[in-house]
């Protein structure tokens, strides 16, 4: 015979609806009472039946989660913690990639997602326009990227004070001559490269470094562009003493094009990087850690407690601490390269 919650319910002496509770992992039920419910439950054989649990609730047991290019580190570790807390919680994930500007504009023309899951995880920045059409589903959204913005539960961090760091450590170390790689090309509507470029900006201005627009090189947030950023920077009559990344995967680029130019580091060029990519400790890299999984573990877990509790109010930005590592890649300037 079908073992069913009720069988459950009876077993422990408590209603229905506690049993459920427990058993996905919600509020309201004491550990102790939790734990006796797990053990009835597997002592019965009893198995929730997801079909019954949509029909009951209205839920799909389905988020939707939306990011730009799946195949980047970040993106993709983000992804991979929010889905681990997902899954535990009984719930798949819906994943659309929008990767192109075709793939975005069709996305948010039909909006597939309507109806289909319970609550969404954008990993892109939406313009008013797509933010809207997201609103409209009706259903909590969470972003770990960018800024406060209606509607959006956010977690992340301090791009523009993170930036801050890594550029005064160069100026802090003598250098005057400081490049920068940024992303500023990719993906659409992204505000971190804008944030940590003003990080740049802040620092050279607070240390009376005069603005050289040549020491900017876009790198797209790859070790390819990274590479050929820094390629660009060497080409100048005045190349840079030090350079600050934006991301790990562009300095881990930059330190390819210098190893090929036949020039050391940190003893001719510093670089500093951003994130703690997982590869940055094996090649020393100097870098300004920032908890990726972490922010995807929080945003995951917030838009179920959402769901648990649609009437509670909208939890407000959370801001992930960020730290400054010191490793082998930064050192004061060659004497015979400081302009």
């Amino acid at each position: 015979m079908t073992v069913s919650i009720t069988d459950v319910a009876e077993a422990t002496g408590v209603s229905a609806s506690t049993v459920s509770r427990a058993l996905r992992g919600r509020s309201g039920v004491s550990e102790e009472m939790r734990a006796r419910i797990v053990a009835a439950a597997a002592e019965l054989g009893y198995t929730a039946s997801r079909s019954a649990s949509s029909l009951a609730s209205g839920r799909t047991y389905t988020i939707g989660v939306v990011v730009p290019y799946v195949g980047r580190w970040f993106f993709g570790t983000v992804l991979d913690a929010a889905e681990t807390v997902f899954s535990s919680a009984g719930y798949d994930v819906l994943l659309y990639n929008l990767g192109s500007p075709e793939a975005r504009k069709r996305f948010f023309t039909k909006l597939p997602i309507r109806k289909r899951v319970d609550a969404v995880l954008s990993l892109l920045i939406p313009d008013p326009e797509e933010a809207a059409a997201l609103c409209s589903l009706g259903v909590p959204l969470a972003t770990t990227v960018g800024g406060a913005r209606p509607g959006f539960t956010v977690v992340g961090i301090d791009d523009r004070g993170g930036a801050e760091s890594a550029v005064r450590h160069l100026v802090n170390l003598g250098h005057r001559r400081i490049g920068m790689i940024s992303g500023a090309s990719e993906p659409l509507h992204w505000t971190t490269p804008l944030d940590r470029r003003q990080g740049y900006l802040d620092v050279l201005a607070d240390a009376g470094i005069e603005l050289d627009p040549a020491l900017e090189a876009d790198g797209g947030y790859t070790v390819e562009g990274g590479e050929r950023a820094m390629t660009e920077l060497l080409a100048l009559r005045h190349p840079p003493t030090a350079v600050f990344a934006q991301s790990d995967e562009m300095a881990m680029g930059a330190l390819r094009a210098l190893r090929r130019h036949r020039l050391r580091v940190p003893e001719d060029v510093s670089v500093v990087g951003f994130d703690d990519h997982e590869l940055s400790e094996v090649v020393g890299l100097t870098t300004v850690a920032q908890p990726v999984a972490a922010q995807g573990r929080e945003a995951a877990r917030l838009l179920l407690a959402q769901l648990d509790e649609p009437d509670a109010r909208a939890p407000q930005p959370v801001e992930m601490p960020i730290r400054f590592i010191l490793r082998e890649t930064t050192a004061p300037p060659h004497s015979g390269r400081q302009p």
